[in-house]
């Protein structure tokens, strides 16, 4: 178990231990001392668009150069961004900083190695224990330099494009796009339009307070309405780092990670560009998906909750495809990690080659109702040795029979509990979610 390392690096509310200048500072070095290590060692460092990212790159560049790693800027870049131009620069790991979408109060921080996909363990742990050990910096001719990279933006627009098939163009269709106020802002309208999409842009003016503020991929409301004010053919959502997609059809529904997995696996076992015929979920993804799979003849792997864990399973499955119900999706022949624009590029170009709409692609099956309520909390709440909660996840799973379940998790990002539940009876999902949040509540 790692002191600093969540499911997706270091996170946590600003100024409030760890995620302080002082000990990002810190981070820096350890990260560049280890890196080091191995010899000459360069990063690159990209932000989303929060206030706090100023202060926290400034800090992470002068921890790295006083480790004598040089360090490569890039201002205001995806996630997914950092993974590809890691490897385009030839760096030796690439940073973000970002609290994904969590709102701006939050940073935090994310590493990828050389070849674009997260730290290992074993590295991990080893930067956890020099972050304990004192910062010594080296000598004056061994500091680090530090340069700004003009181009990245450029690059990485040109990555995704070349993603999309040459013989497939998007002249058709009408996309409004949910930029979240994030780190999508000045990329996500050149490559869609590029590609000859008309797109009507939302959320893209970020002031480094608004990112994932009533918009993108963790509230699609404004973005739905936009769909059916602007008579556009689907919307797409991303979150503050750029590496979540939610979509919304014609009709202003909302389309999720899940059935935007759907929707790619169904297309890539016909075309048989789905390696292994495997598709990797979590405990999350809904049970109607999983019949669907079954139905359409596909392998459903299920991976803990984490686009991490679903990373780990395509790699020891040797599968290419792979996401959660919350819109990370991971498209491994695309590229090293889940990506929002080219997995949207990707589910238009199923919409492309087949002609059919979002809408009636998403009909191919059926999800059952899921109730998802996330209960804050403060204290340390044990959900293991908690009898009455056990008693009544008992008896709510015998109501559900085999036709709905139930999971319960602590969020692996925030001070969140998740009750989750699914029923072919939307009215039972209700209830029973409900109920089983407040007996969770009321410890």
């Amino acid at each position: 178990m790692h002191e600093f390392f969540g499911t997706d690096g270091i996170r946590g509310e600003v100024g409030k231990s760890p995620i302080t200048a002082d000990f990002l500072l810190k981070v820096g070095w350890a990260v560049g001392s280890v890196l080091r290590e191995s010899g000459d060692a360069s990063v690159i460092i990209g932000k989303d668009t929060r206030v706090s990212g100023y202060l926290f790159e400034s800090a992470l560049e002068a921890g790295f150069l006083s480790a004598g790693v040089n360090v490569g800027m890039l201002g205001p870049m995806p996630s997914p961004a950092i993974a590809y131009l890691t490897q385009a620069f030839g760096a030796t790991a690439g940073v973000v900083i970002s609290a994904s979408h969590n709102p701006f109060q939050d940073n935090g921080v994310k590493f990828f190695s050389s070849k674009g996909v997260k730290l290992s363990d074993e590295i991990q742990k080893a930067i956890e224990e020099k972050i304990s050990s004192t910062m010594v910096s080296v000598d004056s001719a061994s500091i680090g330099k530090a340069k700004r990279y003009g181009q990245a933006v450029g690059r990485y627009i040109e990555f995704c494009k070349s993603t999309f098939d040459k013989n497939c163009n998007l002249s058709d269709l009408k996309i409004v796009i949910d930029c979240a106020n994030g780190a999508t802002y000045h990329i996500a309208e050149d490559v869609f339009t590029e590609l000859g999409a008309t797109v009507v842009m939302i959320n893209n003016q970020p002031d480094g307070y608004n990112i994932n503020r009533e918009c993108g991929a963790t509230d699609t409301k404004h973005l739905q309405q936009e769909v059916l004010d602007q008579n556009a053919d689907l919307g797409i959502a991303f979150d503050g780092d750029g590496d979540r997609l939610i979509m919304v059809d014609h009709k202003g529904e909302k389309v999720d990670g899940d059935e935007l997995v759907f929707i790619i696996a169904d297309a890539w076992k016909k075309n048989g560009s789905l390696k292994s015929n495997i598709v990797v979920g979590t405990k999350m993804t809904n049970l109607g998906i999983r019949d669907a799979f079954s139905d359409l003849g596909i392998s459903f792997i299920e991976a803990e909750v984490g686009d991490r864990h679903v990373m780990d399973q395509l790699i020891n499955n040797n599968a290419v495809l792979g996401g959660e119900g919350s819109g990370h999706i991971i498209c491994l022949n695309k590229s090293t990690s889940g990506d929002g624009i080219i997995a949207a590029l990707q589910v238009l170009e199923v919409l492309c080659k087949s002609e059919q709409s979002l809408y009636n692609l998403k009909k191919n099956m059926n999800k059952y109702p899921q109730v998802l309520i996330n209960i804050k909390t403060e204290a340390e709440v044990n959900l293991i040795n908690n009898e009455r909660l056990s008693d009544a996840v008992k008896v709510i799973e015998s109501k559900l029979s085999d036709k709905g379940r139930v999971l319960i998790r602590k969020s692996g990002t925030e001070p969140l509990i998740r009750v989750m539940v699914e029923s072919i009876d939307s009215d039972l999902a209700n209830e029973s979610a409900n109920y089983l949040a407040e007996i969770i509540k009321s410890k």
